[in-house]
């Protein structure tokens, strides 16, 4: 193995790269070295092999962490068999987790955590739909969440009262026993959970009716969220403790609510920035006219111009969603349309033409302009 490039090297990128960085410099280099692209090319050939067995170990998870912590060695299967040097005892577990790694965990190494230790409870994630206005100036929602609590009975032992555990006489409360077996090349040791208590390192002979041993129970639970103002669709916002129960008296876990904005009818969003179009009569585009625009404030007034061309936007300073920081709020951007009327009478039409006819098209700038560069 001595004459093997490192992995990284191969793929020209460093040792801290990540998932997505990996995999482009091996779309590079593949493409750089295939056969295809390079027949009759020994050389190229043989990076294109070596290319390939880098990203193989570097793009498994697994193989990459021994890779990284043991080099070549960590991710060669014919790596300590058939040899020398294995004569006498040897502790498989002062190698840490590479034969785990190797065979299932069967060699052991490593050393097994506390059983008994206080453990944090796991989060509880969940999804809430709100309305458009709701997000923009948060609200209160009560949610409903199916956990595990503490039991009441045992208060988390798991015994039933009056009734306390054992610590297990074959693993001494550690949950692992060691075996050491002698095999041609050397005593080996492999590390197992203990059989007598399940691994949990110590055994309940009587166990609490009511949480049958667990330590928890399951309880239906309502909590108050608070939904910041500003929040926008697929943020996560977290409620501290309101998870499962820990273990061992570990702190509970968080519960984790994935925010859902239904749309709104008339405004779509664009970070704190609100975008609506609103339709204005071809009389108010000509003359002008005061407006009733919508906010989610409510409504207000705006003078339009006279003169205005449809697909116009002007801005509501400060019509926005608040920045969920609390810092100031964005603007509504508000686009107008001229709607065309329809089933106009005899009257109505005539009037237009005349009114067609004393216009002419001299007061049609853009029409001038695009039939202008039509001729050319």
């Amino acid at each position: 193995m001595a004459d093997k490039r490192d992995y990284y090297e191969v793929l020209g990128t460093s040792k801290g790269a990540s998932e997505d960085e990996i995999k482009k410099a091996y779309k590079k280099m593949a493409r750089k070295y295939h056969p295809d692209l390079n027949p009759g090319d020994k050389e190229a050939e043989e990076k294109f092999k070596e290319v390939n067995e880098a990203y193989e170990v570097l793009s498994d998870p697994n193989k990459k962490a021994r890779y990284d912590q043991y080099g070549h060695a960590g991710v060669d299967p014919n790596f300590g068999a058939g040899g020398a040097g294995f004569d006498g005892s040897f502790d498989f577990g002062d190698l840490g987790d590479i034969f785990g790694s190797f065979f299932g965990g069967g060699f052991g190494g490593g050393r097994r955590s506390n059983p008994n230790a206080p453990q944090r409870g796991e989060s509880i994630r969940m999804s809430l739909a709100i309305s458009f206005e709701e997000a923009a100036f948060g609200c209160e929602k009560a949610v409903t969440v199916d956990r595990m609590e503490q039991c009441d009975t045992c208060h988390g032992n798991g015994c039933a009262p009056g009734t306390t555990p054992e610590v297990c006489p074959d693993c001494h409360g550690t949950g692992s026993v060691q075996v050491r077996r002698q095999t041609p090349m050397g005593v080996f040791a492999t590390t197992s959970p203990c059989g007598r208590c399940g691994g949990k390192g110590r055994i309940i002979h009587q166990p609490c009716k009511d949480c049958r041993g667990t330590g928890a129970v399951r309880k239906r639970k309502t909590i108050q969220a608070t939904i910041p103002a500003g929040i926008d669709n697929g943020q996560t916002i977290s409620i501290r403790g309101q998870g499962h129960a820990g273990v061992n008296g570990g702190p509970a876990g968080d519960l984790l609510i994935t925010i859902t904005v239904r749309p709104h009818e008339l405004f779509r969003r664009e970070g704190t920035s609100v975008l609506c179009e609103a339709p204005i009569t071809f009389a108010q585009a000509v003359l002008g006219a005061e407006l009733e625009i919508p906010t989610i404030d409510g409504k207000v007034k705006y003078t339009l111009p006279e003169g205005t061309q449809s697909g116009t936007t002007f801005r509501l300073k400060g019509k926005g969603i608040p920045s969920i920081n609390g810092r100031g709020r964005g603007d509504q951007y508000v686009t107008v349309y001229i709607e065309t009327p329809r089933n106009l009478n005899k009257e109505q039409k005539e009037a237009l033409k005349k009114f067609a006819e004393s216009v002419g098209d001299n007061n049609y700038e853009e029409r001038r302009k695009f039939f202008k560069k039509f001729k050319k």
